[in-house]
């Protein structure tokens, strides 16, 4: 294969405009961005669409609440954390009650659903601000003694005053790789995935493992064939829930497709000119397909 360039990995890369911080006690004054969650649902504003610069009238945009607190909008949180400041306006996140009653201007999305149309500032900080509102919701009590933990304000780590552990937001690594051989590429597909969608393989990595080990573990595991030539692609954080995704490349080396029947439902050599449905831009998986597709390859 020709050279790698790696594109863009990162729709949530956050822009640098936004500063990160964690205690609330430094947040400036005003009103500030909310992002509020009910489990993997980000709570919007929705507003129509109207004017002559409307590029789609009618059509309803999403935002994100800016407000003093969610108790402007009739909504108690369960908990919150600073997340820092956006052009000096304070920004929260959330973890909202499982039952709520909007009115017709606010509503509950689906995070992932809303690439592309959240501005992609706020979708960046609504990737961090998932995962933290997670992390805070299953870390209320320490792991070895059960004592209530207490959050740092100097770092984003939470403490047990009893016995001093300490827990920081979980990042779970796991590999994501493109195989080729020659003007093929192998593709595979999950029982979960939607009817028809094949993708690139991928899983996590083991205690003990190498990023490239984990690679040819999880392919001679889940299609049975060994590979070589590994390469690092790129990486993205993927808040779904709070996984860092670490893309590699290989080639085949040998071995026929012997398929992990609990892990994958099909597996496949295919062209260019023959592939089925693929993950959305939004991912990784799609950008390492795309790198595939822009190859000169016989």
């Amino acid at each position: 294969m020709s050279k790698l360039i790696v594109p863009d990995m990162n729709p949530f890369a956050v822009s640098s405009e936004f500063v990160a911080g964690v205690d609330p006690a430094a947040a400036p004054e005003g009103p500030g961005w909310w992002f509020g969650f009910c489990g993997a649902r980000i709570l919007v504003t929705m507003t129509k669409s109207e004017g002559p610069d409307a590029v789609e009238p009618d059509v309803m945009e999403v935002g994100v609440p800016q407000v003093n607190n969610l108790a402007e909008l009739g909504i108690e949180a369960v908990r919150s954390q600073y997340l820092g400041h956006l052009n000096n306006r304070p920004c929260y996140a959330a973890q909202l009650p499982s039952e709520l009653d909007l009115p017709a201007s606010l509503a509950l999305k689906p995070l992932r659903s809303l690439y592309g149309q959240l501005d992609d500032t706020f979708f960046a900080i609504a990737g961090r601000a998932v995962q933290l509102v997670d992390w805070d919701r299953t870390h209320q009590y320490c792991g070895c003694c059960a004592t209530p933990m207490e959050q740092s304000l100097h770092e984003r780590v939470k403490r047990c005053p009893q016995c001093n552990l300490r827990q920081y937001p979980r990042l779970s690594p796991a590999v994501i790789m493109l195989v080729s051989r020659g003007s093929e590429v192998l593709l595979a597909r999950a029982p979960r995935f939607r009817e028809g969608l094949y993708s690139v393989l991928a899983g996590f990595v083991e205690p003990g493992e190498s990023l490239e080990e984990t690679v040819a573990r999880e392919v001679r595991e889940e299609v049975g064939v060994e590979i070589t030539d590994i390469r690092y692609f790129g990486s993205q954080p993927w808040p779904f829930p709070n996984s860092l995704m670490i893309g590699f490349t290989a080639r085949y080396a040998s071995g026929d497709i012997v398929i992990d029947p609990v892990e994958i439902e099909a597996a496949d050599w295919f062209t260019k000119d023959s592939l089925p449905p693929v993950p959305g831009k939004l991912s990784i998986a799609r950008k390492l397909i795309d790198w595939f597709l822009a190859q000169d390859t016989p």
